[in-house]
């Protein structure tokens, strides 16, 4: 009995070893089973956080939307077990999606472009903004897009920051489907690519906006720069670093003030203005390292960060301050034209009156008449004081340009008459070398005058302070070369450095002192000649001193009229003198407001056979006309008949046919009255005048008619 108990003991001891035995290898198997799960799924997730850096290293390599979209289709179609995928993106400020990029069985729709209310499970997601699934039912196919069925399709939409950007598309067939971590690692994709090609287009939005700031910055002529607290550029534009001449890279950094102007206390005033949020009015600096002439306007930057920075607008007014200043300069001179053409007829009657009286006595005077050559005096200083006042008149005067053939060397000629007294005044010597048969040329006649002019006044500036060991000359020579006519104005003065050589015909650079000279006549005179087809340049002088030489073209005619001298400007040429005696009486009809002026034709044209009637006024002498005729008419065509009716005028309106025989003398030497005249079609003379050659046109006119029993 005790046998049997320990034998069931010992048997029950050992069944329930067994049993222990077994349920630990059993509970050893199932540790096993989810270690090896754990495992696996813990590969899993690892492969999936490597495929998602991966994505990340994908998707960090571009900022083009369309590059991203590239990329992230492909990395679908290798990460994930997939027949085709796409990505597709809506068009910015378009009603429309485009397929930016498709893989494997969608490669066919890359490039498609989709409205936004047409069918198909890409737009339904994009239009739901949620996954949308979709699989073959019999023989009903989901579409992709219109026209585009598959077996099964999973669509998401690529929404970031409340916007969405596109959607992703991925499909297999109908035996593989999708499961719930595809589903689950798709959407971590598609939110990592939301964000990254919403970040695209922001980049996209601030790049545009950066190119359209800087094209239309760079656009402008003035230039603009920002400049910060401590007076450094920060950014500019390439106006300003034209004007700079340097690159607009190596603007960066520069101080403002001190590449504009070479530093200056009111334009850091202006600065500091702008930096306490003052608006003050545009300043005008003149830079000389520029040579130029600026125009700054500053305005404070708006910001809470770059509140002292500055945006600067620099205007390049060189050549506008020239133009204005050469406008003033013309009006003053055509209000001293008016001055003068007044002055001139008051001055040119009683000129003629001494010149002609004082002809009328020398001509009867005899050798040995001990006041003959006081006589000669008095008549050469009438006729030298009515040149003098012609001339200064076509100085003075200014009106439109009024270009036909000129004489050159008259234009000299005039110029240096003018500038006489101020070269013996200054003890200077001129000596002129000008080509007798210079041919005419082009032009303006007060233009040209004025290049003329500046040209020998700055020739004389530069003699001006010569050292008395040192003479004072200047030589002006014209000459024929080249088919040009060519004008040199060459002096002894210290000479043109020569590396100011390039910027002496830039306006308003000057080597004189300041208040000296304002740094435009050499450019303003290098306008006329360019705006006449020529050239301004200056010449190396091995004897020291400066040679300016002009050239400019010939007149373009084969009509050349001989160079004449200075009394050649609108006088007719005197005409030959008949000396066939007057078969008869002769009556002339003198009309002149001037009593002294009537006074000395009639005492130099009565004779035995010469009758000189003297009108009053110019309605006596109309009423003259009305009962009976004249053999000559002397008259100033400018006497008035009535109110606004000029007496020339007036007379051949009335009788046209006496305009062969009618002689007219004119104070007024304007040439609006010189074309006037011409259009009249008479003899005319411009007080003073010679009387010889107011007798020759008398005889010749006598000469053409019969004469009176």
């Amino acid at each position: 009995m005790i046998a049997w108990i320990v034998l069931a003991v010992v048997v029950a001891g050992a069944a329930f070893a067994a049993g222990r035995r077994l349920g630990a290898t059993r509970e050893r198997a199932r540790a096993g089973a989810e270690l090896d799960r754990t495992r696996g799924e813990l590969a899993q997730k690892l492969d999936e956080i490597y495929s998602l850096q991966e994505l990340s290293f994908v998707l960090s390599g571009s900022l083009k939307p369309d590059r991203i979209a590239s990329r992230i289709a492909e990395y679908v179609s290798r990460f994930f077990p997939v027949d085709g995928a796409l990505v597709a993106l809506v068009s910015e400020g378009a009603q429309r999606i485009h397929i930016a990029a498709a893989r494997g069985s969608l490669e066919s729709l890359a490039g498609r472009v989709i409205a936004e209310d047409a069918g198909g499970l890409l737009v339904q997601a994009m239009g739901s903004e949620q996954l949308e699934l979709a699989e073959r039912e019999g023989d009903a196919a989901p579409m992709i897009v219109s026209g585009a069925p598959v077996e099964r399709a999973a669509v998401l939409p690529l929404r970031a920051h409340g916007v969405t950007v596109g959607a992703l598309a991925v499909v297999n067939r109908f035996d593989n489907p999708f499961s719930g971590e595809h589903l689950r690692l798709l959407s971590t994709v598609a939110t990592h690519a939301a964000i990254v090609l919403s970040n695209a287009r922001f980049m996209d939005l601030v790049r545009s906006a950066r190119d359209q700031w800087e094209t239309t910055v760079d656009s402008l002529a003035e230039g603009l720069a920002v400049v910060d607290e401590s007076g450094l550029v920060r950014r500019a534009n390439r106006a300003l670093a034209n004007l700079l001449n340097t690159p607009v890279s190596a603007l960066t950094g520069t101080h403002f003030a001190e590449s504009l102007v070479g530093g200056s206390e009111e334009l850091t005033s202006l600065l500091d203005a702008a930096r306490a949020g003052e608006r003050s009015p545009p300043v005008t600096f003149r830079s000389e390292p520029l040579a130029r002439v600026l125009r700054i306007t500053m305005a404070p930057m708006s910001g809470e960060e770059d509140s002292t920075w500055v945006v600067a607008l620099v205007e390049d007014v060189t050549e506008e301050q020239a133009l204005e200043a050469q406008l003033i300069q013309n009006e003053k001179m055509a209000a001293v034209g008016q001055l003068v053409s007044g002055v001139a007829h008051e001055l040119n009657n009683p000129l003629t009156s001494i010149a002609g009286l004082t002809e009328f006595l020398l001509e009867r005077s005899t050798g040995s008449d001990p006041n003959r050559d006081h006589l000669k005096v008095i008549h050469e200083q009438a006729e030298r004081a009515g040149r003098i006042v012609r001339n200064l008149l076509t100085f003075a005067h200014k009106g439109p340009a009024e270009v036909g053939p000129l004489d050159l060397n008259e234009i000299v000629f005039r110029t240096i008459s003018l500038m006489g007294y101020e070269l013996k005044l200054r003890d200077i010597q001129l000596h002129t070398a000008l080509n007798a048969n210079l041919p005419e040329i082009q032009g303006d006649r007060y233009q040209m005058q004025q290049v003329v002019l500046n040209l020998v006044t700055n020739a004389v500036q530069a003699v001006a302070d010569n050292p008395s060991d040192r003479p004072r000359r200047i030589e002006i020579s014209s000459d024929f070369q080249g088919g040009d006519v060519v004008l040199r104005v060459a002096d002894s003065g210290p000479g043109i450095p020569e590396e100011v050589r390039a910027d002496i015909f830039t306006p308003f650079f000057t080597t004189k002192a300041p208040g000296e000279g304002t740094g435009l006549g050499l450019s303003i005179t290098f306008r006329i000649v360019q705006g006449h087809g020529g050239t301004l340049s200056v010449q190396p002088e091995t004897t020291g001193g400066a040679v300016f030489e002009v050239r400019l073209p010939i007149y373009p005619t084969e009509e050349r009229r001989q160079p004449g001298g200075v009394d050649a400007m609108r006088r007719p040429a005197p005409a030959e003198t008949v000396n066939t005696p007057a078969p008869a009486r002769r009556e002339i009809l003198l009309v002149d407001d001037d009593p002294a002026v009537r006074r000395m034709i009639s005492v130099l044209l009565e004779g035995e056979t010469v009758t000189v009637e003297a009108a009053e006024n110019a309605g006596h002498a109309v009423r003259l006309l009305e009962k009976r005729d004249f053999d000559l008419i002397i008259a100033d065509p400018r006497a008035a008949v009535s109110a606004g009716e000029r007496f020339a005028d007036h007379v051949l309106r009335r009788w046209p046919r006496i305009s062969d025989r009618t002689i007219l003398l004119t104070a007024d030497v304007r040439p609006e009255t010189d074309a006037w005249l011409q259009e009249l079609g008479c003899r005319y003379f411009v007080k003073p005048f010679r009387m010889e050659d107011l007798k020759a046109a008398a005889a010749e006119i006598f000469a053409q008619q019969p004469g009176r029993t």
